[in-house]
């Protein structure tokens, strides 16, 4: 049975050898990237086109045309690659120049017998000349097919550089180039056949879902628009391919690390993160290895390691029994180590969850607007206004709402319980960075002697499913300040919370995430600050001041204020001249060199102009030198700054002590509900590791 699909809905693959045919009312360009498990194209000898039409496991046309027929076979491709994009353009030479202008493209997926498995008709294009139709893409050891149909107005060199080609330009005219030479030899085609019973391209179909980059606010309230989502990083972090490729193939480039969600996306994530999506992967341009296309040798190291040695591969999947989907396994991502996996694993968890519930409300919303069209034109007829005719006429049109609406929730119900699956599975394996509090893995928690890649700021989840929780991991270095919201809120359950009480929430928020900050960083490489003015936050602060993990006790008054910012203010000064100048270790002695955190409670309280202009500062160049900010704090009360504050808000990632949904991934645009990651009431975990902790930097110092 062929499934038709929607954008962003997916289908399983039981076909390694496939063929794609594309059908068009115009000769378009067909051509197909090659990515790894991000999307991301790492050099030129990863797109296939007319002017390279062949790589390991694809075979696309030499020429424009109107019908294609392109050759897959997903075993055959490199292990290192994860998705494979299937493009299409307008040529640039004649013929239309806009996707809007001509019927639009129909892409099926078959099998070598001829039969479909899945289908897709691009509409909602206007003034774009490329799209990317379909996304092939590789998941718990099996293949899925995603429709994508994102278009891009700058035609194929802006969808290029979207992928992450820094060749994109050159390409796009190399490939416009081998198709003007195609056009000149070719001779003209009959116009393709339409079989009896085929799905008319030029009949209403499914709406399509949100654009794909989307970061529009849904469902948000208050004065603070949703921010976009980026737990993961603006792009997902690069994972190196093996060194070796399959024979007859050619060896594809080393991925480089990105350094933002957005958004995060999701935000990201954020990323994204997703991831991704995003979410801000922090990486200096000197961990960066050499790109292939620089001309230089490929350097297959992992950034910041010293070892050359491939990523570990995924553990082995247990096979499936006959119908069944394939049982999930704990870090089935490929990575350099266990964290790293579990990290991508959660990272497409995260995107699945997105694309999947997208897909779902666009045939919700497809059904929907399907029987309103039904009913207005059973009415439109007076003659069937009186009578059974009419009623008959609106029974079915609210029957056939019902059947597309129901199939749309088994297929989406089927997504939802492999990830909840993969979720139950995942969450027990995940390490102290990424666990919740009650996660048992705390119980034997130990001062870690390495930076982790990610930490779990909180958990996000959907209206659709409120009981799948996707972990949000935002990368470190964070590249992005915190700010915990403060100010009163309407809950979702729509009762009403009073300042005092979101304050008491938002320093117990605080502490929970310093808490969790320290505890996964090496004994002596994180120093906490703390900010209060008004001492507000003394009960909150407890387990912190009393296990000793502060590098001094609060500052209070304004005096204590000044203080504080004055030294870090001249930390960030000292190490930035000392980097710029090539002398980073040159530091005057007395210099921490630890990443550093400044908690700030109840601003703008104690705050005057130097104060507020030094917080904004170290908002802006903190990060860039291991200075990070969180604050406590409600916008409101810091109105009477007018304008001036506002590049500090949007600077910070908002986070809120009860769950919201103000976050939107940067795919789909979703509103993700955020709700922190709290320490169980009564449990003494928190006060047990920041002991541990404590005890570690004894030592240290």
């Amino acid at each position: 049975m062929t499934a038709e699909l929607v954008r962003g809905q997916n289908h399983p693959l039981s076909q390694a050898r496939l063929e794609i045919r594309i059908t068009a009312g115009t000769p378009v360009v067909a051509g197909a990237t090659l990515g790894d498990e991000h999307g991301r194209v790492q050099g030129v000898e990863w797109v296939v086109h007319p002017g390279a039409p062949t790589l390991p496991g694809l075979e696309v046309s030499r020429q424009a045309a109107a019908d294609h027929r392109l050759a897959v076979d997903l075993g055959a491709v490199p292990e290192a690659v994860h998705r494979v994009h299937v493009l299409l353009a307008l040529p640039a030479a004649g013929g239309p120049v806009r996707f809007g202008a001509v019927a639009a493209p129909f892409v099926a997926v078959t099998g070598l017998d001829g039969i479909e498995l899945a289908s897709y008709t691009i509409t909602g294009l206007d003034a774009e000349s490329a799209v990317v139709a379909l996304e092939l893409y590789r998941r718990q050891g099996a293949w899925k097919v995603r429709a994508v149909g994102q278009g891009y107005a700058g035609g194929l060199a802006e969808l290029l550089t979207d992928q992450g080609l820094a060749q994109a330009h050159q390409l796009a005219s190399g490939i416009h180039e081998a198709v003007a030479r195609g056009l000149a030899r070719a001779v003209p085609m009959a116009p393709p056949v339409m079989a009896d019973g085929d799905r008319s391209r030029q009949t209403a179909t499914p709406a399509p879902g949100p654009d794909q980059g989307s970061s529009a606010a849904h469902g948000a309230s208050g004065a603070v628009p949703p921010q976009p989502l980026s737990p993961y990083g603006t792009q997902p972090p690069g994972i190196p391919p093996q060194p070796s490729a399959p024979t007859g193939g050619p060896v594809p480039g080393t991925p480089q690390p990105t350094a933002p969600y957005g958004a995060q996306g999701i935000p990201a994530a954020g990323a994204a993160q997703p991831g991704h999506a995003q979410t801000p992967a922090h990486t200096s341009a000197s961990a960066q290895p050499p790109s292939p296309s620089a001309g230089g040798p490929i350097d297959y190291s992992h950034p910041r390691r010293q070892d050359a040695a491939p990523p570990t591969p995924p553990p082995p999947v247990p096979p499936a029994r006959p119908g069944q989907p394939a049982q999930p396994v704990a870090g089935d991502a490929t990575g350099w180590s266990m964290d790293e996996r579990l990290y991508n694993q959660v990272w497409g968890m995260f995107e699945d969850l997105a694309r999947s519930t997208a897909a779902y409300r666009s045939a919700v919303d497809f059904a929907d607007s399907r029987m309103e069209k039904e009913l207005d034109a059973a009415l439109a007829d007076p003659r069937s206004r009186i009578g059974g005719q009419g009623d008959a006429a609106r029974d079915a049109a609210r029957a056939k709402y019902t059947q597309l609406v129901e199939q749309a929730r088994a297929a989406y119900d089927r997504d939802l319980a492999q990830l909840t699956a993969e979720s139950e599975v995942v969450e027990p394996a995940l390490p102290p960075a990424y666990a919740r509090w009650d996660n048992p893995v705390w119980h034997g928690y130990r001062v870690p002697f390495e930076v982790p890649m990610a930490v779990r700021l909180g958990d996000l989840h959907l209206p659709e499913c409120a009981e799948l929780r996707i972990p949000m991991l935002v990368r470190l270095p964070l590249e992005r300040g915190l700010w915990i919201d403060s100010g009163a809120v309407e809950t979702l359950d729509g009762s009403f919370l009073d300042a005092p009480e979101v304050h008491r929430l938002a320093m117990d928020t605080a502490v929970a995430l310093a808490a969790r900050l320290l505890a996964v960083h090496p004994a002596g490489d994180y120093t906490l600050h703390v900010i209060d003015p008004a001492g507000s936050g003394a009960q909150a602060l407890v387990p912190l001041a009393q296990t000793g993990v502060l590098a001094a006790p609060p500052a209070v008054g304004a005096a204590g204020v000044a203080e504080v910012l004055a030294r870090l203010t001249q930390r960030v000064d000292l190490v930035q001249m000392a980097v710029r100048g090539g002398a980073a270790d040159s530091l005057p002695p007395g210099v921490d060199t630890s990443e550093q955190l400044l908690i700030v409670n109840d601003f703008p309280h104690g705050f005057d102009d130097r104060a507020v202009t030094q917080l904004r500062y170290l908002a802006d160049e903190g990060p860039s030198v291991g200075v990070h900010l969180m604050m406590v704090a409600d916008r409101e009360e810091a109105a009477a700054y007018g304008p001036l504050l506002d590049p500090l808000w949007r600077s910070l990632m908002r986070l809120t002590p009860v769950p919201d949904d103000h976050l939107a991934d940067p795919w789909v645009g979703h509103a993700w509900t955020f709700e922190p990651a709290s320490v169980p009431l009564g449990s003494q975990v928190l006060q047990q590791v920041l002991n541990q902790v404590a005890t570690a930097r004894a030592k240290y110092t």
